[in-house]
């Protein structure tokens, strides 16, 4: 399934509105916050229709699925956008993060856990904004806002050591980059990165992982973040983004591709979108002196031209990879 889709839930009581352009949708809060009414109504509506008293309005059906149900229903249903409410522990097996990884449908799970068998950008990780009374002052509107936003480092407040959740050509680019006075390291993985930062307590530290695929991981980190102002965050959606961003290659199609991922990646294709930047770059280079490698990187890269394209990219962190 590929596009944008905007879904509108709503009863008598109570309006839910909001966007949804990827695979995988988190949806985080407290009791009381909305999130069991939603999936509620949906699975109402799909069951009963305009009987329920419930409207729901989107170009593809929606619905839920269940701890008993799950399996059955996803091997029946296509293109449509399946909720999960938070009391289903399906949802942190890795027999469901297979199954899901090849179907056509976009996913929006309920829950307050992290989920690291699944690969969800840090941008779908969202809360539910409560604006109170809505239109004939019956109805309660309800929104999705971005659960996390990221500070940037100040550009005097210069990091002393790096940390890269890459191994491969990202980890080569910043490692060759920082300022002579920086170290930069490899986490080898997202999973580490927690694990380096309580490493490196007290120093200056500049993070920077692909957001494409860091949601599982954002909670716990992020909740440090908030006691120690030392830890910065950069989060593009990958290195093979910053690379196709930067202008090297030329043309709209790339810049359109960017603007509007959701209109282009087919999301049985690719389980996140960092594995689908990398494919787009790889296909957009090859035979071309800018050939790109994910596991090492094409040294033309750093050449001075090209490495100022990719930097001006970032250039939320220019001055500790300078």
């Amino acid at each position: 399934m590929k596009g944008k889709y905007h879904v509108i839930v709503q009863n008598r009581r109570v309006k839910f509105e909001f966007d949804i352009k990827r695979n995988i949708t988190i949806v985080r809060g407290d009791s009381a916050t909305g999130k069991t009414t939603l999936v509620s109504l949906i699975d109402t509506y799909d069951r009963l229709g305009a009987d329920s008293g419930i409207e729901v309005s989107c170009q593809r059906r929606c619905l839920t699925i269940n701890n008993s149900n799950w399996e059955s229903v996803l091997n029946s249903v296509s293109e449509c956008i399946v909720f999960i409410d938070e009391e289903n522990t399906i949802i942190k097996s890795d027999e469901f993060a297979r199954k899901i990884k090849d179907t056509d449908n976009y996913y929006v799970i309920i829950t307050r856990e992290n989920l690291p068998n699944l690969p969800y950008s840090v941008e779908e990780i969202y809360g539910i904004h409560t604006s109170g009374k809505y239109a004939d002052m019956r109805r309660t509107y309800n929104s999705f806002y971005q659960l996390y936003t990221v500070d940037e480092r100040s550009a005097d407040d210069k990091a002393e050591l790096v940390i890269v959740e890459d191994s491969n050509s990202g980890y080569d680019f910043f490692k060759a980059v920082v300022s002579e006075n920086v170290n930069c390291i490899s986490a080898c993985g997202k999973t580490k990165i927690k694990r380096n930062v309580i490493d490196n307590a007290g120093k200056r530290l500049l993070v920077i992982a692909d957001g494409a695929a860091f949601g599982s991981e954002m909670g716990e980190l992020y909740l440090y973040m908030q006691k120690h102002a030392e830890v910065s965050l950069y989060l593009p959606e990958s290195f093979e983004w910053l690379i196709l961003k930067s202008g090297l290659i030329g043309g709209n199609r790339v810049a359109d591709i960017l603007q509007h991922t959701e209109d282009f990646l087919e999301s049985s294709e690719y389980f996140s979108w960092e594995r689908f930047y990398t494919k787009l770059l790889i296909a957009e280079t090859e035979g071309t002196y800018l050939q790109y490698s994910k596991q090492k990187l094409n040294v033309v890269y750093l050449n001075p031209n090209e490495k100022e394209s990719i930097i001006k990219s970032a250039e939320a962190i220019r001055s500790n990879i300078e």
